[in-house]
């Protein structure tokens, strides 16, 4: 609300665009790892499976809607296998 007042900097909006990819990525790297107490992280296989179609979905339309779908099913095709 008090940002539409105001015209940011170019640099500032540039910036800030970045922000939603950063989320995204912490989010996936967060999820493609299992911690555990007192030892390195190790892959979830099942994550990073399911992460493959839904990168290439992600680079090919760059469509948020057909991503998180493809990421979903993705993923339940991959826990249905396991």
């Amino acid at each position: 609300m008090l940002l539409k007042k105001f015209n940011l900097p170019a640099k500032v909006v540039e910036f800030l665009s970045f922000v939603p990819i950063t989320i995204m990525a912490a989010l996936w790297f967060e999820n493609l790892f299992k911690q555990n107490l007192g030892q390195l992280p190790t892959i979830d296989y099942a994550n990073l499976i399911a992460s493959v179609p839904t990168v290439l979905t992600a680079i090919l339309t760059k469509k948020l809607l057909l991503i998180v779908i493809v990421g979903i099913i993705s993923l339940a095709l991959v826990r249905l296998a396991i």
